[in-house]
């Protein structure tokens, strides 16, 4: 009986690698090596993203092509509405932050979360998305839960879900190319079709 337990279990470990995304609960070593990638991260400062980016609140949502540049703690994001046609940006670093193309002249605001939902009602924790964006976590204290391959699968922090749904194949660490943040009625979706280094 006990021999037949040890095969089941076997076999169950094996399926789930196969598949590769079943999120794994976290152990000694699956974190060691999340904090190596958080560790090999935090040395890649400067980079860009490009892709598209969806937010919604459970009634009304917006989304735009994305090109989003970190140099350090210094950002711009450039949004790209295709239904409107308009662009804006949101550039900053902590501390402060700035939004051009919703007014005749630029709004700013000393934290860009806040920003974003008073100019366009968008809940967006950029702070924390910064390091979300890369799967890893903003506060050493969040909670990890990882895939079969030992990538993280979902990070919850401060009340927010951050599933991640694909990884690319290219890049090292690799990097998250859909990402997936919720928080009740808020949703806040990365689609990324290129990390660029700089």
């Amino acid at each position: 009986m006990r021999g037949a337990s040890l095969s089941a279990l076997v076999l169950l470990l094996a399926a789930c690698a196969g598949r590769g995304v079943r999120p794994l609960p976290p152990d000694a070593a699956l974190m060691s090596r999340q904090v190596a990638r958080e560790q090999a991260l935090a040395t890649q400062t400067t980079w860009t993203l490009k892709g598209r980016l969806g937010v919604s609140d459970g009634r009304d949502s917006g989304s735009g092509a994305l090109e989003w540049h970190q140099a350090d703690a210094r950002y711009r994001f450039s949004v790209h509405a295709p239904v409107t046609g308009k662009t804006w940006i949101l550039s900053g670093q902590p501390g402060h932050a700035t939004l051009e193309g919703l007014r005749d002249q630029p709004v700013g605001g000393s934290d860009a979360g806040t920003l974003l939902e008073r100019e366009l009602g968008w809940r967006v924790p950029v702070a924390q998305l910064v390091h979300w964006a890369r799967g890893a976590r903003a506060d050493a204290g969040a909670t990890v839960r990882f895939r079969a391959d030992g990538l993280p699968a979902e990070i919850d922090e401060d009340g927010w879900k951050v599933e991640y749904i694909d990884y690319g194949t290219v890049g090292e660490p690799p990097l998250p190319t859909r990402v997936f943040a919720s928080k009740g009625d808020y949703k806040v979706r990365l689609s990324i079709r290129e990390w660029a280094p700089e």
